[in-house]
């Protein structure tokens, strides 16, 4: 099986108010940030209204493990949630997902 590229999920629900807010914080900040690393590919912002806020599904992809570490630290399974970011949030993953992207 050839494995090209390793996707990477995180879900967080963010206050209805702070939803855009936090848009904003991806595309200024996070984003950003990391289309500076080598072997970044691309990142998508998917989002759906619940009760009780915004959730957002949020996927990068990655050429590599070692280029997500480059992003997130050595362990690489744990999200990177500034504390700006917390304070918009509901609730949110403790852990992201790690999907080999095989077709």
């Amino acid at each position: 099986m050839l494995i090209t590229m390793v996707a990477r999920h995180w879900i967080g629900v963010a206050k209805k108010e702070r939803a855009d807010e936090y848009i904003l914080h991806l595309q200024n900040d996070t984003f950003k940030q990391i289309q500076t690393i080598p072997g970044f590919v691309s990142a998508r912002i998917l989002q759906r209204e619940l009760k009780e806020g915004i959730e957002f599904l949020i996927i990068t992809e990655w050429e590599s493990i070692a280029s997500i570490r480059q992003f997130a630290g050595e362990d690489h399974n744990l999200p990177v949630v500034p504390q700006s970011v917390k304070d918009m949030m509901i609730r949110y993953d403790n852990e992201v997902r790690h999907y080999e992207i095989i077709l």
